[in-house]
């Protein structure tokens, strides 16, 4: 099933008000988070507050997914339990290092919910050094999205910030060939800057141009941003549906290239097309 993953808002998960107002937000995904927006003396309570979100509901479409503090803390067992417990769409682990890492996840919430997923966090050296063997385990486990932590990353990699990003541009199309090699979701980091708006729009475009599912968020203000960059726009919408029209036509049965408005089509923009089609009826 194909479902908009445009906009990806992470949330105190102890911030009830900031909770309950993402029931009514415009983002594809709720991220109730564990990990790095709760201070130390708040880790209980932004659990039990996580496990009654769940209990309540009330998200819609949206989906919700828990991120957990990394088995190195002393919360993130903890926080494997109560998640896999509560049963999100997703859990979202950090610092995954190897595909062990994501393995041992993995048999942690083996009593989750059969449809709760897996997100794993590309956020250090050797994440990025081993991706190929991560998103592999997306064949046999319950991995489905990999997640960029542009923060984390670049301070690992003692990387200046620069507005085109290019010292992670690299890391950030392995992390779209990984994920697409393997059938798994790819979600561009953060923007950091809340009043740089011109920022992240480059940032959005810059990410659905490198293949980006969609873009992490850390305030509302900047999901309508995000939707709009990572959505077909009308021009898409159209010649997607002139691309399905074009090769259904009984004249084009069995065609493997096609003419369609005066540019070549082949198989796999069909495939492309449909899953634009899709994507938009989605929304």
């Amino acid at each position: 099933m194909i479902r908009p993953r445009r906009s990806v808002l992470f949330l105190p998960a102890s911030n009830a008000r900031a909770v309950d107002k993402a029931r009514g937000l415009a983002c594809d995904v709720a991220v109730l988070d564990l990990e790095d927006a709760v201070g130390p003396e708040h880790k209980a309570d932004a659990r039990a507050a996580m496990a009654e979100t769940l209990r309540t509901g009330g998200f819609g479409a949206r989906e919700v997914v828990v991120r957990v503090n990394g088995l190195d803390t002393e919360w993130g067992e903890q926080d494997l339990a109560a998640a896999a417990a509560a049963g999100p769409d997703a859990i979202l682990v950090p610092k995954v290092r190897t595909a062990e890492d994501v393995r041992d996840y993995d048999r942690r919430i083996a009593g989750a919910p059969a449809g709760t997923r897996l997100w794993a966090m590309v956020e250090t050296c050797a994440s990025v050094l081993n991706l190929r063997e991560i998103a592999g385990e997306g064949a046999s486990g319950r991995l489905s999205a990999l997640v960029v932590g542009v923060n984390d990353l670049s301070k690992e990699m003692r990387a200046r910030r620069v507005p085109d990003r290019a010292p992670l541009q690299a890391a950030l199309t392995l992390t779209v060939a990984a994920a697409r090699a393997h059938g798994l979701i790819a979600l561009d980091g953060v923007h950091n800057d809340l009043d740089d708006a011109q920022g992240l729009e480059a940032e959005c475009r810059q990410g659905r141009d490198f293949g980006f599912d969609g873009k992490c968020l850390i305030h509302p203000r900047q999901i309508d941003v995000a939707n709009r960059a990572f959505s077909p726009d009308p021009a898409e919408i159209a010649w997607a549906r002139a691309v399905v029209e074009a090769f259904e036509a009984p004249q084009n049965a069995g065609a493997g290239v096609i003419c369609v408005e005066g540019r070549m089509a082949e198989r796999l923009h069909l495939d492309e097309a449909r899953r634009t089609l899709a994507l938009a009826a989605a929304w």
